[in-house]
């Protein structure tokens, strides 16, 4: 997309792929953080009352499912607490590679959505919300970056122990 004059729809989605797939200007995206994470290493929990590398995974893709129901539908405007941290089930290699599908089509999902939108969407209000679905897609791409921040350095303190 380099060199190409971009829709805002087209830019949101771009930052989206690139928070999930690479080529971030700020470093790493979540994939590439996440290379190499097994099971064992993504179930662990190193800092005591913190969140498990697998428990920020499964919180990122249900903030962006919300959003693309949001956006699609209209959907709720807060995500009830017992959906927004969802407890891991089985920690098998299967499960976490499962997880880690699941983020990646749920990213593909929402890029490809914003990626079709209009400016007149994108200068909407969110329903129950006082900012626009533009505010709300720059805030989902800086959201995936805060927790594979989180997810570094769980990576670097778990290599530690």
């Amino acid at each position: 997309m380099k060199g190409m004059t971009l829709t805002l729809g087209q830019r949101l989605a771009d930052q989206l792929r690139r928070s999930q797939s690479g080529e971030a200007w700020h470093g790493p995206s979540l994939e590439e953080i996440l290379e190499g994470v097994t099971a064992k290493q993504a179930a662990a929990h190193p800092i005591a009352g913190g969140p498990s590398i697998w428990e920020l995974v499964l919180h990122i893709a249900v903030w962006q499912k919300h959003i693309l129901d949001r956006i699609e539908r209209g959907g709720m405007a807060e995500i009830p607490d017992e959906l927004d941290w969802p407890k891991v089930g089985a920690t098998t290699d299967a499960a976490w590679k499962s997880a880690l599908a699941e983020l990646k089509k749920i990213n593909d999902d929402l890029a490809r959505t914003v990626e079709k939108l209009d400016d007149a969407k994108l200068h909407a209000k969110v329903r129950g919300k006082d900012y626009d679905f533009h505010f709300m897609l720059e805030g989902m791409v800086q959201h995936n970056l805060y927790h594979a921040g989180q997810i570094a350095l769980l990576k670097k303190v778990k290599s530690s122990m």
